[in-house]
């Protein structure tokens, strides 16, 4: 009885440390970058767009198409990222408790 008492403190600690992970992963902020800094896309680690930057000579009709790939570049630069930034977080935080990858993600 005491180890499943044990494990249901263990569990409502990582509950409260996986509620205090999600409000920091709001503030983690990353940036995709593509066409060698042509377009700049800075998102948070929980994937909400904050800002997107294009270099002026993109700006042209003609340009519309490459401008549309850059963007999706971007984006998919940040996306992996804030990923990245994520597992890390969720690594410090789950580290020492030998849980099977995927089981929180």
């Amino acid at each position: 009885m005491a180890d499943f008492l044990g494990m249901m403190k263990q569990a409502a600690q990582l509950q409260s440390k996986m509620q205090a992970m999600q409000e920091e992963l709001a503030n983690v902020e990353v940036e995709g970058i593509s066409g060698g800094g042509l377009v700049t896309l800075r998102m948070t680690a929980k994937m909400e767009v904050k800002a997107v930057k294009i270099d002026p000579s993109l700006m042209k009709a003609e340009e519309r198409e490459i401008l549309e790939d850059l963007l999706v570049t971007a984006h998919n630069d940040a996306c992996r990222k804030a990923e990245t930034a994520m597992q890390e977080k969720m690594q410090s935080l789950t580290g020492g408790l030998g849980l099977p990858p995927g089981l929180l993600g």
